[in-house]
C-alpha cells in the first residue's frame, strides 16, 4: 500500500455491513486501523459486540454496532440515521454483506429467491440511497459493493445468487454516475474464494450446491481483500477504482 498520506482515514466514517464475521469484520477493523470511526451493520448482535470490542481496543477508534435485518428497509435506514448521528458524517459505505440460496431454477422457492435478492441487491441500493445526502453534504464519499466472481459468470445452481451479483455491477456503475458531480465514487468489488464461513472449504469439498468452491488452500485471506478496499476508500480523491477482479493465485475455479 502507498506510504502518501492520501490513504490514511483519520477523521472519516464508515459503515460496513456485514461485519460480525468474514470480510465485513475484516473491512471494518482494515478501516478503523486506518483512521476511521465505524458503523457495524450485521444480524448478529453478541458478534457485532466482540468486533466493536476487538476495533475499540486494537485501534481506539469508534465503534458502533447496530444489529439489524438488511431485508428490512426500515432498520437500515435507523441504523444509517443512527450511525450519521453518532459520528456527525459518513463518508464510506462497504456493503459486504451476502447470503446465498442454492438450488436449481427449477427447485428453488420464490420466497429463497427473494431473500437473497433482498440482502444482496436490494439492501446495498437502500443503504447508498441513505448514505448518498450524508456524502453530498461532506463533498466527498466512497461505495464499495462487495460482489463475487459469480457476478462476472454464472454458473449452475446459483440463480438468485449470481442474479443479485451480476445486479450489483449496474447499480455500482448508476451510483458512479450519479456521484461523480458530488466527489461521490463507487467501485464493484469481485473476489474469488475467500477463507471465511463461506470459503474455507477442506481440499475434497470442491463444490456445493451454491457452484465451484475452491479449497482451503486456494482461499483468499480476508485481511488481503480488506487491505484492497482501504486502498479503494483512502485513494485520493480524482483517482477511483471502477471495479476489481482479485482471486487467489493458485484458484482453479477462476477464470
Amino acid at each position: 500500500m502507498p506510504s502518501d498520506e492520501s490513504w490514511g482515514l483519520t477523521g472519516q466514517a464508515a459503515v460496513v455491513t456485514g461485519a460480525s464475521s468474514g470480510l465485513g469484520r475484516a473491512t471494518a477493523l482494515a478501516l478503523a486501523q486506518a483512521g476511521a470511526d465505524v458503523a457495524l451493520f450485521a444480524r448478529s448482535g453478541d458478534e457485532l459486540g466482540r468486533v466493536a470490542d476487538e476495533i475499540a481496543d486494537a485501534t481506539g477508534r469508534r465503534a458502533l454496532s447496530l444489529p439489524l435485518d438488511l431485508a428490512d428497509e426500515g432498520q437500515i435506514l435507523a441504523a444509517v440515521a443512527r450511525a450519521a448521528a453518532e459520528f456527525g458524517r459518513l463518508d464510506v459505505l462497504v456493503s459486504a454483506a451476502g447470503t446465498d440460496a442454492p438450488g436449481s431454477a427449477e427447485e428453488l422457492a420464490i420466497p429463497d429467491w427473494d431473500r437473497v435478492l433482498a440482502v444482496n441487491l436490494r439492501a446495498p441500493f437502500v443503504l447508498a440511497k441513505a448514505v448518498f445526502p450524508h456524502m453530498r453534504r461532506g463533498g466527498r464519499g466512497t461505495i464499495v459493493n462487495v460482489s463475487s466472481v459469480a457476478g462476472k459468470r454464472g454458473w449452475a445452481n446459483a440463480s438468485a445468487y449470481c442474479a443479485s451479483k451480476f445486479g450489483l455491477t449496474g447499480l455500482t456503475q448508476a451510483l458512479a454516475a450519479e456521484g461523480r458531480a458530488h466527489g461521490i465514487r463507487a467501485c464493484v468489488l469481485y473476489p474469488g474464494g475467500m477463507a471465511t464461513n463461506w470459503g474455507a472449504w477442506s481440499p475434497d469439498e470442491r463444490s456445493t450446491g451454491g457452484g465451484p468452491r475452491p479449497p482451503a488452500t486456494e482461499a483468499l485471506p480476508p485481511a488481503e481483500v480488506a487491505a484492497l478496499i482501504v486502498w479503494i476508500v483512502g485513494a485520493p480523491p480524482e483517482l477511483v477504482l471502477n471495479e476489481a477482479v482479485v482471486s487467489p493465485l493458485m484458484e482453479g475455479g477462476w477464470p
